[in-house]
């Protein structure tokens, strides 16, 4: 325990001197948070936020991937930066990304291929591939905010990330150059921001359901304000997050803890009666099997095959009890209705509630009927839900239809989970943060 508490520290340290005094060089104004657009990408569903690397800058859309260990870019298309530069074998840098071996390059150097670096594994998450990529650092800037509006630009001038060759971006939304990570890592963007800044080991995510209006992603504390003046990280309830001690993705280095983020479902409800499920699944086994994840790149919930089950026949019986008929399932849904005598709520659509019960009965997260029915057509509705399979990884993944307009704050150093449930109720959401700068 003494090591890997050693390991911690010389772990922060690093980062502190890798970045800390680059970044604080660079200017004597010290953010208190950072921010950065998310927007909905019609064609995929993915969430895609924009940050600015190299030098000179050049903007980049990224795949935000709550669970992603870095950011990784590809380097193979015009990657162009004086300040690129690759992470040496047995370097400090290469020790902090937990580089799995170094390597020479056989072409002439240039960002991504060089001799003496070491390499990670950047992962696409969405399709379930992965490649070896070059570690290295540049220049990363992103908006600082008061939690109200974005203020002054700010840069970390050495912001360790991993090269990718093009093919790594194939299924992922079109004119993105990588991922994004906000795993729990020391190199995802939470902490190497909050190692930069001085600033705590939190972040939140608001993602909107609308294709034109972006929702947003913080870096810090809050305030999280949200027009017209309302501070949603006042209404967050607190859930513990759990460490899946094996990754649960391929693209990850085998034998590692996950850097996902799992919390603890004990039971499901529809509406005030309890789903009949096997409550074993909702635990995490020894093997890494099982429990509930937070996902921002599975567009939907997905359930192992008996939960799933268990789920809509409990939601068209009560969905019955209120005269809403089924309709024909559309894909990827298996449980459609009519929308007939579905009437419209400030909540969404009338339906059953689904409560995920987490550590007692007054802590649950509730799914009304704005996240949890998904309009295919006119007189359509689905329950945005889809069948996992038997024995998938993770039992319970909740995707992002089931995020939108909830606040979610992240925070790694006390391993808590704040959910707003859905900002609806309070006449706001989560494309109401006001994107124009105050300087």
């Amino acid at each position: 325990m003494a090591a890997s508490n050693q390991n911690i520290l010389f772990s922060t340290l690093l980062l502190l001197f890798l970045i800390a005094p680059a970044s604080f060089a660079q200017q004597s104004f010290r953010p208190k948070a950072l921010v950065a657009p998310v927007s909905k990408d019609a064609a995929t569903l993915q969430y895609v936020t924009r940050i600015n690397q190299r030098t000179p800058l050049v903007p980049l859309s990224l795949v935000l991937d709550l669970g992603g260990q870095f950011l990784w870019v590809d380097c193979d298309q015009n990657y162009s930066s004086s300040t690129y530069r690759p992470a040496r074998c047995n370097s400090a840098q290469c020790s902090l990304a937990r580089a799995g071996g170094c390597g020479d390059c056989f072409s002439a150097p240039r960002p991504g291929c060089n001799n003496n670096t070491c390499g990670v594994t950047p992962g696409n998450t969405v399709t379930s591939t992965a490649t070896g990529g070059e570690v290295a650092e540049d220049v990363l800037s992103v908006d600082s905010t008061d939690g109200s509006n974005p203020g002054r630009v700010v840069t970390v001038t050495r912001f360790l990330f991993s090269c990718a060759p093009t093919f790594l971006l194939e299924g992922l939304a079109s004119g993105v150059s990588g991922m994004a990570g906000l795993g729990r890592t020391r190199i995802a963007f939470p902490s190497q921001f909050a190692s930069a800044f001085s600033f705590h080991r939190k972040f939140a995510i608001c993602l909107s359901s609308s294709t034109t209006s972006n929702g947003v992603v913080f870096f810090g504390d809050g305030p999280y304000v949200l027009l017209p003046n309302i501070d949603a990280s006042q209404s967050l309830t607190y859930t513990p997050l759990f460490i899946n001690p094996v990754s649960t993705a391929s693209a990850y280095t085998q034998g590692e803890p996950s850097a996902e983020y799992f919390i603890g479902v004990k039971s499901i409800k529809v509406d005030d009666k309890v789903v009949t499920i096997n409550t074993t699944l909702l635990s995490i086994d020894s093997e890494g099997f099982g429990g509930t994840k937070i996902s921002t790149v599975n567009p939907y919930t997905v359930l192992e095959t008996s939960i799933y089950t268990a789920l809509t026949e409990a939601f068209i019986a009560e969905a019955a009890a209120r005269n809403i008929t089924r309709a024909a399932s559309v894909a990827p849904f298996g449980v459609c209705f009519s929308s007939e005598n579905v009437l419209s709520t400030r909540l969404g659509a009338s339906v059953p509630t689904i409560y995920l019960v987490l550590q007692n009965e007054n802590v649950y997260w509730s799914i009304f009927g704005a996240n949890s029915m998904v309009q295919v057509s006119e007189d359509v509705l689905c329950l945005g839900v889809v069948n996992g399979g038997e024995k998938p990884r993770t039992s319970i993944v909740l995707g992002g239809y089931q995020l939108e307009n909830n606040l979610l704050q992240f925070d790694l150093a006390t391993s808590r989970l704040g959910f707003s449930s859905l900002l609806f109720g309070r006449r706001t959401t989560c494309a109401n943060f006001n994107f124009t700068s105050n300087t």
